[in-house]
């Protein structure tokens, strides 16, 4: 791969992350434009998974950029950096698994719904999510704290996620515990499909809501799987650096736009487009209240 080629790729991954970023935000705004949803936990837990994917976005944009040009950066920086790729690595997955729980209660126990669904639930969902995300890279970084003086922190280098993996075994370790995770949603994301569809089958044929449901769980299950096998691109990558340094280097480009960027985009397809509340809140505002005729139509969906 030459040098105008791998310039191409950054511009290419510049545009779309540009593009993204401005759909999150536009979806974020929106979601605080009305108390409707941030009393949901559907939405809640929606606006927890836009927050992920902008910060995900942004930092590994930013990792990407630092390699390319081999910028150098002390090492407690590069640590920070590594952190918060590394929480939010799991954030989204984990919250794309509560979502699916969050529909199973509505479609399976519509009674319980609102007592296990509210808006104190969200809260501490979220805080639960963040809790379980931050468990591979708390045990990560105690073994590289363990491994390392403190003089290491005060050098230079170009930032890379790899050299936090000082042993073979850490990066058993580490995979280790990204299966654990992917078995544990998966299976998740399996029953409750499992569950719903069997709830649509005993419905009616005209019950909509229930359906809808059905291709939620789906669509979720899809955005899922393409996170988890993100767990996976380092091993992946780690393993083709020792065949050949420009196959790694394609191999690397093709898994971030895949399983970091892809993933990223349908977030807002699954709530931001086919929500009918939340698509007509985010038409009503991009439109900067030019579609007046459609208000009454808008308060009474969302009210």
């Amino acid at each position: 791969m030459n040098c105008g080629t791998i310039n191409e790729q950054v511009i290419i991954v510049q545009v779309l992350v540009a593009a993204f970023l401005c759909i999150n935000f536009s979806l974020i705004t929106t979601f605080f434009m009305k108390d409707f949803f941030y009393t949901s936990m559907r939405y809640i837990l929606f606006a927890n998974t836009l927050l992920s994917d902008c910060l995900i976005l942004i930092v590994t944009n930013l990792l990407l950029i630092l390699s390319y040009f081999n910028v150098t950066i002390q090492m407690w920086l590069c640590l920070i950096i590594f952190a918060v790729s590394s929480l939010y690595n799991f954030v989204t997955p984990v919250t794309l698994t509560a979502m699916t729980l969050e529909r199973y209660v509505a479609i399976c126990m519509p009674l319980h719904h609102g007592e296990l669904c509210s808006t104190r639930s969200a809260l501490r969902c979220i805080l639960i999510i963040h809790g379980l995300s931050s468990i591979p890279v708390t045990v990560i970084l105690s073994i590289f704290f363990a491994s390392v003086t403190l003089n290491f922190f005060k050098q230079y280098a170009v930032c890379r996620v790899e050299m936090y993996i000082l042993y073979a075994w850490q990066g058993h370790l580490r995979s280790a515990i990204s299966q654990f995770y992917f078995l544990i949603m998966f299976i998740t994301i399996v029953v409750s499909y499992v569950k719903i569809m069997k709830v649509a089958k005993a419905a009616s044929g005209e019950n909509k809501s229930t359906k809808k449901g059905l291709r939620t769980v789906l669509l979720h299950g899809f955005q899922l799987l393409l996170c988890l096998i993100q767990l996976w691109c380092p091993f992946i990558e780690a393993a083709v650096l020792q065949i050949d340094l420009m196959l790694f280097i394609n191999v690397r480009y093709y898994n971030y736009i895949m399983f970091y960027l892809v993933p990223r985009c349908l977030s807002p397809l699954i709530y931001g487009l086919r929500d009918d509340k939340f698509f007509l809140a985010l038409k009503h505002y991009a439109l900067c209240g030019l579609c007046k005729s459609k208000s009454p139509r808008f308060y009474h969906m969302t009210n």
